[in-house]
């Protein structure tokens, strides 16, 4: 038996014994960490970890504490110097967004404060509602519309198929699962649509078999004709389809599926429309693609990050949801313990928990809502607008460069191409391009990503960093001709 009596008279807590040693080293950590960000310019993009500091971390767990300046001290030199390097100018790996100094504070705030934002009455509940009210002007979806921040693009997806495989044709699927539908749910979306989709239709009980890959078009887009010819062809067969997922920026290219051709086939066939913008919903914001991506506003939902084209620190996605009471159907669940009250801490908003999964999640909002009022939608506009400008500088770079080779279209912010001096066979051109990128890496020069196109190892340059100026990109030409040539 535990001696209470023993344990009460020796009271513990994790505040600091000393405040003052604890601020003086948290004013030191402010230091440091602005005088990162300030000089990230002139350091490697990126290091490989030092076996010493992955060594450091084979440690066993610590039984007493230890001194808090001798714990910095081992973050500095074992954790810092070995980033992944996205906050650097020349970083444009994946679709990987750069956070920035305010919105860095913002997460310090929020850890302070450390509120759960999914149920109560308490200031964080009405920044996230605000947010999400932002979110739906910036993409032009209705005031009665609902929405819900999530970790990401990958469970804004998987939540939001839940919502359109649960509302197909009003079944009560949340009580009898999928074994009372009458025949398979199927759904559509291009070969190019992110695994994150497959995986939500593993995950939703669908399968993975019945994500069914529409073809692509020479600049990677949806094949219209075909999408109909699966359609028919399924429910010939008996399928039931109930969902499209239309691209707004495919992972390896950014290429912009039909949107509009998609929500008329939608309109036509009853199915859910769901757009994938991880990132490229919001070039929504930049007046030339509009015209483009108006059909967004007219989709039963959208998902995309905030961490991407928004430049928040990690990590913040958003989905947005056009019917409400629709998407609080699939997940609005209260027993006794989560009762709302009249009065009270347990008044308030409508439960987030009742719009997904989660029941404890941190205050994500409040990076967004400082940063939005720190910068304005004009300025986050422009720097987005700017990233394509970049990409399409660079894209007239390639074109320039006899030794360069353009791989596909681009449309946004996406480059994709490799080095190629046409005395080479394919594979070599393979085994060269990426030995070329691995030693972009390893060199701390600059860290694009890869694709595979049609069976070509692509150099792929994914431009979401507030931080790129246009002589970065001259810098890339010119480290991968050199390398190109040095290795031939």
């Amino acid at each position: 038996m535990i001696d209470f009596q023993q344990v009460l008279e020796k009271e513990q807590t994790l505040d600091p014994q000393n405040w003052e040693e604890m601020k003086d080293l948290a004013h030191q950590m402010v230091e440091d960490m602005f005088a990162y960000l300030q000089n990230i310019r002139s350091e490697p993009v990126w290091r490989k970890p030092s076996q010493s500091s992955k060594d450091s971390f084979t440690k066993s767990l610590p039984e007493k504490g230890e001194d808090i300046a001798q714990i910095y001290q081992d973050f500095k030199e074992n954790i810092l110097p070995f980033n992944k390097g996205n906050v650097h100018p020349r970083f444009w790996s994946w679709v990987q967004g750069t956070g920035s100094p305010f919105a860095m504070m913002a997460e310090m705030l929020a850890a302070g404060m450390n509120p759960n934002v999914t149920i109560g009455d308490h200031s964080a509940m009405y920044v996230e509602q605000q947010v999400i009210n932002w979110c739906k002007q910036m993409l032009g979806y209705p005031n009665e519309a609902s929405g819900i921040l999530l970790s990401g693009g990958s469970m804004a997806n998987i939540t939001a198929l839940v919502i359109a495989r649960n509302a197909f044709d009003r079944k009560n699927i949340r009580q009898k699962g999928l074994k009372m539908m009458p025949s398979q749910l199927v759904m559509y979306a291009s070969a190019e649509t992110h695994s994150c989709m497959q995986k939500a239709a593993e995950v939703c009980g669908i399968g993975s078999e019945a994500v069914r890959q529409v073809r692509v078009n020479d600049d990677f887009q949806m094949d219209i004709v075909h999408l109909k010819e699966l359609i028919a062809e399924d429910r010939k067969n008996g399928f039931a389809p109930f969902c499209i997922i239309g691209n707004v920026g495919t992972v390896n290219t950014g290429a912009i599926d039909p949107l509009d051709a998609i929500l008329e086939v939608c309109q036509t066939e009853n199915l859910w429309f769901h757009v994938d913008g991880a990132f490229g919903a919001l070039a929504k914001l930049v007046p030339e693609y509009q015209v483009a991506l108006r059909a967004i506003e007219s989709a039963d939902s959208v998902a995309f990050d905030l961490h991407k084209w928004m430049y928040m620190p990690y990590e913040v996605g958003c989905l947005l949801v056009k019917d409400k009471e629709i998407h609080r159907n699939a997940f609005a669940l209260q027993p006794s313990y989560l009762l709302s009250h009249e009065r009270g801490m347990a008044a308030g908003p409508d439960p987030i928990t009742n719009y997904g999964m989660e029941l404890s999640r941190g205050f994500k909002s409040l990076k967004v809502w400082m940063s939005f009022k720190e910068h304005g939608i004009e300025k986050f506009s422009s720097l987005i607008k700017q990233n394509i400008a970049q990409a399409f500088y660079l894209e007239s770079l390639i074109k320039q460069e006899p030794l360069l080779e353009l791989l596909a279209p681009v449309t946004m912010n996406i480059v994709c191409f490799r080095f190629n001096p046409k005395n080479l066979a394919e594979s070599e051109l393979f085994a060269l391009n990426k030995e070329i990128l691995m030693r972009l890496h390893e060199d701390g020069l600059a860290a694009p990503s890869y694709a595979i196109l049609h069976g070509k190892y692509a150099i792929r340059m994914a431009n979401t960093n507030h931080r790129s100026q246009k002589s970065d990109f001259d810098v890339l030409v010119r480290d991968v001709v050199r390398l190109g040539l040095s290795m031939r």
